[in-house]
Protein backbone atom coordinates (compact mmCIF):
# COMPACT_ATOMS: atom_id res chain seq x y z
CA UNK A 1 0.00 0.00 0.00
CA UNK A 2 1.37 3.40 -0.93
CA UNK A 3 0.33 7.00 -0.51
CA UNK A 4 -0.41 9.45 -3.30
CA UNK A 5 3.26 10.38 -3.25
CA UNK A 6 4.23 6.71 -3.76
CA UNK A 7 5.62 6.52 -0.24
CA UNK A 8 5.36 3.25 1.59
CA UNK A 9 2.91 3.24 4.50
CA UNK A 10 4.60 1.26 7.27
CA UNK A 11 3.31 -0.36 10.44
CA UNK A 12 6.13 1.10 12.55
CA UNK A 13 5.22 2.70 15.87
CA UNK A 14 8.33 4.49 17.10
CA UNK A 15 9.08 6.98 14.34
CA UNK A 16 10.00 10.64 14.72
CA UNK A 17 6.61 11.85 13.38
CA UNK A 18 4.73 9.45 15.67
CA UNK A 19 6.71 10.62 18.70
CA UNK A 20 5.71 14.20 17.84
CA UNK A 21 2.09 13.07 17.60
CA UNK A 22 2.37 11.42 21.03
CA UNK A 23 3.71 14.74 22.37
CA UNK A 24 0.66 16.51 20.92
CA UNK A 25 -1.66 14.01 22.58
CA UNK A 26 0.15 14.47 25.90
CA UNK A 27 -0.36 18.24 25.62
CA UNK A 28 -4.16 17.90 25.34
CA UNK A 29 -4.86 17.46 29.10
CA UNK A 30 -2.31 20.18 29.92
CA UNK A 31 -4.09 22.49 27.50
CA UNK A 32 -7.54 21.63 28.92
CA UNK A 33 -6.45 22.36 32.51
CA UNK A 34 -4.94 25.69 31.48
CA UNK A 35 -8.13 26.71 29.65
CA UNK A 36 -10.37 25.77 32.59
CA UNK A 37 -8.10 27.66 35.01
CA UNK A 38 -8.25 30.72 32.77
CA UNK A 39 -4.53 30.68 31.97
CA UNK A 40 -5.28 31.68 28.40
CA UNK A 41 -1.84 33.00 27.50
CA UNK A 42 -0.19 29.75 28.60
CA UNK A 43 -2.92 27.75 26.85
CA UNK A 44 -2.24 29.63 23.63
CA UNK A 45 1.48 28.91 23.96
CA UNK A 46 0.69 25.18 24.33
CA UNK A 47 -1.56 25.43 21.28
CA UNK A 48 1.21 27.08 19.25
CA UNK A 49 3.64 24.33 20.29
CA UNK A 50 1.05 21.74 19.26
CA UNK A 51 0.54 23.43 15.90
CA UNK A 52 4.30 23.49 15.27
CA UNK A 53 4.63 19.77 16.08
CA UNK A 54 1.60 19.10 13.86
CA UNK A 55 3.37 20.82 10.96
CA UNK A 56 6.69 19.10 11.68
CA UNK A 57 5.31 15.58 11.92
CA UNK A 58 3.74 15.89 8.48
CA UNK A 59 6.90 17.30 6.92
CA UNK A 60 9.20 14.77 8.59
CA UNK A 61 6.93 11.85 7.74
CA UNK A 62 7.32 12.67 4.05
CA UNK A 63 10.99 13.66 4.05
CA UNK A 64 12.15 10.76 6.23
CA UNK A 65 9.83 8.33 4.47
CA UNK A 66 8.22 7.50 7.82
CA UNK A 67 4.54 7.59 6.86
CA UNK A 68 2.81 5.03 9.08
CA UNK A 69 -0.68 3.71 9.67
CA UNK A 70 -0.46 4.73 13.32
CA UNK A 71 0.55 8.25 12.32
CA UNK A 72 -2.43 8.49 9.98
CA UNK A 73 -4.66 7.75 12.97
CA UNK A 74 -2.86 9.86 15.58
CA UNK A 75 -2.76 13.11 13.60
CA UNK A 76 -6.52 13.61 13.09
CA UNK A 77 -7.18 12.21 16.58
CA UNK A 78 -4.97 14.90 18.13
CA UNK A 79 -6.74 17.60 16.09
CA UNK A 80 -10.15 16.47 17.30
CA UNK A 81 -9.03 16.15 20.91
CA UNK A 82 -7.71 19.71 20.88
CA UNK A 83 -11.05 20.89 19.46
CA UNK A 84 -12.93 18.99 22.16
CA UNK A 85 -10.59 20.23 24.90
CA UNK A 86 -11.03 23.85 23.81
CA UNK A 87 -14.81 23.45 23.55
CA UNK A 88 -15.16 21.85 26.98
CA UNK A 89 -12.79 24.29 28.65
CA UNK A 90 -14.52 27.36 27.20
CA UNK A 91 -17.96 25.88 27.93
CA UNK A 92 -17.03 25.27 31.58
CA UNK A 93 -16.08 28.94 31.81
CA UNK A 94 -19.33 30.01 30.10
CA UNK A 95 -17.55 31.50 27.07
CA UNK A 96 -19.18 29.16 24.57
CA UNK A 97 -22.63 27.55 25.05
CA UNK A 98 -23.01 23.86 25.82
CA UNK A 99 -25.29 23.44 22.79
CA UNK A 100 -22.29 24.09 20.56
CA UNK A 101 -20.37 21.36 22.39
CA UNK A 102 -23.33 19.00 21.95
CA UNK A 103 -23.61 19.75 18.23
CA UNK A 104 -19.94 19.10 17.50
CA UNK A 105 -19.49 16.08 19.77
CA UNK A 106 -22.82 14.66 18.54
CA UNK A 107 -21.58 14.70 14.94
CA UNK A 108 -18.54 12.62 15.88
CA UNK A 109 -20.73 10.18 17.83
CA UNK A 110 -22.78 9.86 14.63
CA UNK A 111 -19.63 8.99 12.67
CA UNK A 112 -18.74 6.36 15.27
CA UNK A 113 -22.19 4.77 14.86
CA UNK A 114 -21.87 4.85 11.06
CA UNK A 115 -18.46 3.20 11.34
CA UNK A 116 -19.96 0.39 13.41
CA UNK A 117 -22.78 -0.06 10.88
CA UNK A 118 -20.30 -0.22 8.01
CA UNK A 119 -18.08 -2.68 9.89
CA UNK A 120 -21.06 -4.93 10.56
CA UNK A 121 -21.68 -5.04 6.80
CA UNK A 122 -18.04 -5.82 6.06
CA UNK A 123 -16.96 -2.32 4.97
CA UNK A 124 -14.22 -0.03 6.22
CA UNK A 125 -14.69 3.64 7.11
CA UNK A 126 -15.86 6.06 4.44
CA UNK A 127 -13.28 8.37 2.84
CA UNK A 128 -13.15 11.84 4.38
CA UNK A 129 -15.34 14.28 2.47
CA UNK A 130 -13.88 17.67 1.58
CA UNK A 131 -16.67 19.41 3.53
CA UNK A 132 -15.54 17.53 6.63
CA UNK A 133 -11.99 18.76 6.10
CA UNK A 134 -13.18 22.36 5.69
CA UNK A 135 -15.36 22.08 8.80
CA UNK A 136 -12.49 20.72 10.88
CA UNK A 137 -10.27 23.53 9.60
CA UNK A 138 -12.87 26.14 10.61
CA UNK A 139 -13.33 24.69 14.10
CA UNK A 140 -9.61 24.12 14.63
CA UNK A 141 -8.96 27.85 14.13
CA UNK A 142 -12.24 29.28 15.47
CA UNK A 143 -11.73 28.26 19.08
CA UNK A 144 -8.13 29.56 19.45
CA UNK A 145 -9.29 32.84 17.87
CA UNK A 146 -11.98 33.08 20.56
CA UNK A 147 -9.30 32.37 23.15
CA UNK A 148 -7.21 35.27 21.86
CA UNK A 149 -10.02 37.60 22.92
CA UNK A 150 -9.90 36.11 26.42
CA UNK A 151 -6.12 36.30 26.69
CA UNK A 152 -5.88 39.79 25.19
CA UNK A 153 -9.15 41.72 25.76
CA UNK A 154 -7.97 44.54 23.51
CA UNK A 155 -8.25 42.14 20.56
CA UNK A 156 -11.74 40.91 21.51
CA UNK A 157 -13.71 43.37 19.30
CA UNK A 158 -12.04 41.77 16.27
CA UNK A 159 -11.26 38.24 17.41
CA UNK A 160 -14.71 37.45 18.87
CA UNK A 161 -16.77 38.11 15.69
CA UNK A 162 -14.18 36.31 13.53
CA UNK A 163 -13.98 33.38 15.95
CA UNK A 164 -17.76 33.00 16.16
CA UNK A 165 -18.10 33.21 12.37
CA UNK A 166 -15.61 30.37 11.98
CA UNK A 167 -17.24 28.36 14.80
CA UNK A 168 -20.82 28.60 13.51
CA UNK A 169 -19.82 28.00 9.90
CA UNK A 170 -17.65 25.07 10.97
CA UNK A 171 -20.49 23.53 13.01
CA UNK A 172 -22.87 23.89 10.07
CA UNK A 173 -20.42 22.28 7.62
CA UNK A 174 -19.64 19.58 10.20
CA UNK A 175 -23.25 18.42 10.13
CA UNK A 176 -23.63 18.96 6.40
CA UNK A 177 -20.76 16.53 5.93
CA UNK A 178 -22.43 14.26 8.51
CA UNK A 179 -25.61 14.11 6.42
CA UNK A 180 -23.51 13.21 3.38
CA UNK A 181 -21.88 10.39 5.39
CA UNK A 182 -25.35 9.10 6.39
CA UNK A 183 -26.53 9.06 2.78
CA UNK A 184 -23.32 7.39 1.60
CA UNK A 185 -23.50 4.77 4.35
CA UNK A 186 -27.08 3.89 3.42
CA UNK A 187 -26.03 3.62 -0.23
CA UNK A 188 -23.05 1.39 0.52
CA UNK A 189 -24.82 -1.07 2.82
CA UNK A 190 -27.54 -1.58 0.21
CA UNK A 191 -25.02 -2.74 -2.39
CA UNK A 192 -25.31 -6.55 -2.77
CA UNK A 193 -22.12 -8.22 -1.58
CA UNK A 194 -20.37 -10.37 -4.20
CA UNK A 195 -19.71 -13.83 -2.80
CA UNK A 196 -16.16 -14.97 -3.45
CA UNK A 197 -15.80 -18.36 -5.23
CA UNK A 198 -14.14 -19.97 -2.19
CA UNK A 199 -16.87 -18.65 0.08
CA UNK A 200 -19.52 -19.87 -2.37
CA UNK A 201 -18.00 -23.38 -2.40
CA UNK A 202 -17.96 -23.43 1.38
CA UNK A 203 -21.56 -22.36 1.66
CA UNK A 204 -22.61 -24.84 -0.99
CA UNK A 205 -20.82 -27.70 0.69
Amino acid sequence: MTTENSQQVSSRIFTVPNILSFVRLALVPVFLVLVILGEDVLALIVLVVSSVTDFLDGVLARRLDQVSRLGQLLDPAADRLFIFATLIGLAVRGIVPWWLVTIIVGRDVLLLVLGIVLANHGYGPLPVHHLGKIATFCLFYALPILMIGQAFPVAAPVSDPVGWAFALWGAFLYWWAGVIYIVETLRVIRIPRVVEPAESDTLGG
